[in-house]
This record gives structure tokens, sequence and C-alpha cells, in this order.
């Protein structure tokens, strides 16, 4: 029996009527490369029972604390039924791009039972109109909660579920399992007292520094948790709805180091942060809606860390980095990204987002719930200034092709969860030398995904044409002819009796 830390319990404690924190890895497959050319809905589920062993995450669920004294823990559900996580279900004709994206964001949208393991997967068929595809293609929809993986591990169940040839070896015998019995809530209540005791002396260090930053997040302006600079705020800074919307576009990893090799030192995270900043400026310029100044978003960001010994350390944190969506001109918009990320101009920023983190490990679970709860209510959206413009999440993917059952994975993208006030992420995921950037938000919010998602790909390409060199025009060649060659020019036998 494990226990939640304090920064998934919060994924729980947040969850309300119309912002959930499910993560959806959506990935497509050609099936050609099967044994008969089709995968099976009874095989695939052989196939993932097969892997039921390989990760806690598939038959574990919650257990809550009475009156949540306590983090919930993972224990094993003893009336574990994979038919109810594993659907199917097909597409209506024509079976195009736009309705495969409804559906997907439908299913999203819809919270997960937390009385059961936290995860669905659905195979999705009917994909008849999709470009590029062949016959009898099909999609998976695998749909996890936050609390139960890490956004930037999130790969983890789609590697567990792949191989990495399109002839696996004969699945192994379902191993025999026989879940563990649940203690009562007198050991529960037991364990949290002692667990209660023992945290005050745990947490009283980061408390000390990490209390004046969580209570005005609570309480007064979110703004203030990371600077105190205003913000620009958008459409995508309001309350959210329970529907969501969801698209995609697809890219190669080689073109977006051309792009990134416009400003000597970039890297391939500013040339992403500049087309995502490129297609903001362009939908909010489409509905007359540009702030004046930048639009700023929480991004990924390598921090160098002190661990217990001393020792510095790389770690991913998110950073506020401004996207240059007051910039017209592509090329100075990356160099501005390039600049602030560069410079390390957040990291003090980073710093007390990881002092907060360490707040959540150690924090009481009662307290921690109540700010989970008011921070997911509507008293987000009446808050001064937002914590940040959108999100942009990274979701690496493997860099070699993988196959479900002897099908090729040719696509993996996400969606992302929304919140109050947070209404826009761009899930950025990667694989096999391809990167995909698939904005999620809020139907209310962003009516016109499509609109968006062309957005994205005028913004890359109005980038990457900034890295074809233009052609030298050829001369024109001037044939002469033999006579004429041979005589010599009327002017030069004039200048040499003139020097005579």
């Amino acid at each position: 029996m494990r226990q939640l830390r304090g920064e998934d319990a919060r994924f729980v404690y947040g969850e309300s009527g119309h912002a959930n924190s499910n993560i959806t890895l959506i990935s497509i497959y050609d099936p050609s490369t099967a044994r008969d050319g089709r995968v099976h809905f009874k095989d695939l589920l052989k196939h993932i029972e097969s892997r039921l062993h390989l990760s806690p995450i598939f038959r574990h669920k919650l257990l809550r604390v009475p009156m949540e004294l306590d983090f919930p823990y993972w224990i094993e559900d003893d009336d574990f039924d994979l038919e109810y996580h594993v659907r199917h279900i097909a597409l209506p004709k024509p079976g195009d791009w736009r309705q495969f994206c409804i559906q997907a964001s439908r299913i999203h949208a819809r919270p997960l039972d937390l009385s059961k393991p936290l995860w669905e997967l659905y195979l999705v068929e009917g994909l008849d109109s999709f470009l590029h595809l062949p016959p009898d293609s099909f999609a998976i929809l695998a749909k996890v909660h936050h609390a139960a993986i890490d956004v930037r591990g999130g790969a983890e169940i789609t590697t567990l579920l792949h191989d990495t040839t399109a002839l696996p070896p004969a699945p192994e015998p379902p191993e025999p399992w026989f879940p563990e019995s649940p203690p009562g809530s007198i050991s529960l209540l037991a364990r949290a007292m002692i667990n209660n005791v023992v945290r005050p002396l745990m947490f009283a260090g980061p408390l000390a520094r990490a209390l004046s930053r969580v209570t005005p997040a609570v309480f007064g302006s979110l703004g203030e948790l990371l600077g105190k600079d205003r913000l620009a705020v958008t459409r995508f800074n309001s309350e959210v709805s329970q529907h969501r919307v969801f698209d995609s576009r697809r890219f190669f990893i080689d073109e977006f180091k051309r792009i990134r090799d416009l400003v000597p030192g970039a890297t391939i995270n500013d040339a992403v942060l500049a087309v995502c900043g490129g297609a903001l400026r362009r939908y909010l310029l489409a509905h007359e809606e540009l702030p004046g100044s930048s639009v700023v978003s929480l991004a990924p960001f390598s921090v160098r860390a002190v661990g217990a010994n001393r020792e510095e350390r790389p770690e991913l944190s998110l950073v506020r980095v401004p996207l240059g969506t007051e910039i017209d001109e592509p090329k100075k918009r990356l160099r501005a990204i390039y600049k602030h990320t560069s410079t390390h101009a957040d990291i003090d920023q980073a710093v007390r987002a990881k002092e907060l983190t360490e707040f959540d490990k150690h924090a009481p679970a009662a307290t921690l719930a109540l700010s989970a709860k008011l921070l997911a209510g509507s008293s987000l959206s009446s808050q001064r200034e937002p914590l940040a413009g959108c999100t942009i999440m990274n979701v690496p993917g493997p860099a070699i092709p993988l196959y479900l059952d002897g099908a090729r994975m040719t696509y993996f993208s996400a969606i992302m969860p929304i919140a109050d006030g947070m209404g826009l992420v761009f899930s950025v995921t990667s694989y096999d030398g391809m990167i995909f950037i698939s904005p999620t938000s809020c139907r209310e919010q962003l009516p016109d995904p499509e609109f968006f998602a062309q957005c994205i790909r005028d913004s890359f390409q109005e980038l990457l044409a900034l890295t074809r060199k233009p052609k030298k025009a050829k001369k024109k060649k001037v044939v002469v002819s033999k006579a004429a060659s041979k005589r010599k020019p009327v002017a030069k036998k004039a200048a040499k009796r003139r020097a005579a």
C-alpha cells in the first residue's frame, strides 16, 4: 500500500464539476505491419492483460482517508474488471479528422471514476477519411489521471504497452493475481494521527519559506506567487466550462532544427516557444484581442538544483516565459525568447516553484485539500491577474518506432488538463523524428480550434521560410560567334592609334 505524495494528492483534491485532472495520450496506428493486417479488439484485450503486471497503475485505486485527515493511499482493486477500462468505439461516416478531435475531446472531458483504477483505454476505429492512412487504421486514447502519472513521464504507459518490433514474442499467460485486503477506517485514522505528528517536523523549513507564497495564491492575487509584474490577460484567463476542444499539427524535428539555427545558441525548445507565440499572436490579432504586452507562458525550463550532498544537478521546472506575442517579426520573436531563456531570468521563480513542491510533499493533507479546493473553485476567476497566459507542456515520446500488437504507431500527442484562469495548454510531444503541437482549451474560450491549429501551422511556416536561402540569379551566357571573336574591337584599335 503506497501513499500519494502531496503534489499528486493536489490533483485529486482539485477535481471540480467543470475541471478535472485527466491526461489523454493519443496514438494512431498503421495495421499493415500486424500479423493479418488488422488488430482485433479481443486481441488487444489479451495484449493488455499480458502487460498488467508491469505497472501498479493498472490495478491500483484510491483509498481516501476519513475527513481527509491524511493523503489517500493506492490499494489494489479487489473488483478489477479489464473490460470496464478497455473500450471499443468507431467514428460515424465519413470518419474525418474533425470528428476524431471532437470525439477525443468528449472522452477526455468526462471525469474518471475515482473509486476505480484511474485509467481508461479506447480503441477507436472508422478513421476512413484521414489523409495518408492505410485501410483499417485505428487510434488508441489512453486516459489517465494526473495523480497516477507524471506529465513529463506520461509516455511510460505508452512504452509499457508497446514493443520495438512488429514481431514481438508470444504473450505469456497472465500472472496469478490476488489483491491485498485494504485497511479499515480505524487503521487509516491511526496512520493519519502518526503522520500528522511527524510531518510538521519534516516540513517546518519548507513551510517557513513557502507559506508567504501559498497564502496569496489561495486568498489573494495569484500573480504575487511568481512575481510582482502584471501579466497580459486574454480570453483564456477566464473560468472554463466542462467542455473541451483539441487539435494537433505535426512537424519534422529536422525542420525545427533549421528554425533553431536562425538564432545562434537557440534551442529546439526556444523554436517551439516561438511557434506557439506566433500562433497566439495570429489568433488574438484575428479576433482583435491582442494585448499590448507579451502573453506569458508557463513552460518547462532546466534549472540547477542543489541536492542534500550540496552537489548541483539539472532539474526541469515550470517557469514563466514571455512568448513575444507583441513582436511582429518572427525572427525577432525567436531572438527575444532565446535571450530570456538563456539568461535564466526566471531562475528565482523556478526556485520558488520548487519550494512550493517541497511544501506539497509535507503539508498536512487537510490544509492541502482546502487550498486545492479553493484554487479549483470559482474564486480563481476573480483573481486580479492570472498565473500565466497559457501553459506549454512537454511530453517526450520514444525516438524510435513503436508497435502495438504488431501495428506501427505513426502519431503521438496528448490532451492536457486545463483549469479556471488557465484555459489554454499546448502539449508538445515528440516521436520518431517528429514534433506534435496540440492545443487543449475550453469550447467556450476556443470555439474555432481548427483556425487556431492553422495559426500554429502558419506560424511555423513563417519561421521555416526564413531558413531557405534565396536562389542566386543565374548570369546570362553571351554566345559569340567565331568570326566575331577573331576581330578586334574597333574601340581598341582607335585607342592604339591615339597612343602611337
